[in-house]
């Protein structure tokens, strides 16, 4: 029976969806030796976890020999949307002005960040037909 995929990546399941994310596809030895320096995972530990990944569905494999190749099913953007959506609705009410404007109000954004927030938004409105 497949698990249900939860809005948003673990901590352990985005380390390896970065590690896919960059290389595209990886066996779990590949993924294994890209954490190794930085959080000395097992191979065990992150054999369970990318078998789990595959039964939520983020990730697919194909074998080659005896070995299973995983590659990303969720992209890096559908994985941003899902945390963010989810962090709108748990911590925001659901209001992405909320989210907008704390970050303008709480966040050290520098004149370079809110010009590009701007030109998003303008862009947002041009891509609607809303010039004003």
């Amino acid at each position: 029976m497949a698990r249900s995929a939860s809005p948003q990546l673990t901590e352990a399941e985005n380390r390896i969806m970065t590690v896919l994310w960059d290389r595209g596809e990886a066996s779990v030895r590949d993924v294994t030796d890209a954490l190794a320096v930085e959080h000395g995972l097992a191979y065990t530990t992150v054999l369970t976890t990318i078998r789990i990944m595959a039964d939520k569905g983020y990730v697919g494999f194909h074998k080659d020999g005896r070995a299973h190749i995983y590659r990303p099913l969720l992209s890096r953007e559908g994985a941003q949307n899902r945390a963010l959506g989810s962090l709108v609705k748990s911590l925001f009410g659901g209001s992405p002005q909320r989210l907008a404007q704390h970050l303008v109000q709480e966040e050290q954004l520098t004149l370079e960040d809110i010009e590009a927030l701007r030109a998003e938004l303008l862009k947002g409105q041009d891509d609607r037909g809303d010039a004003s």
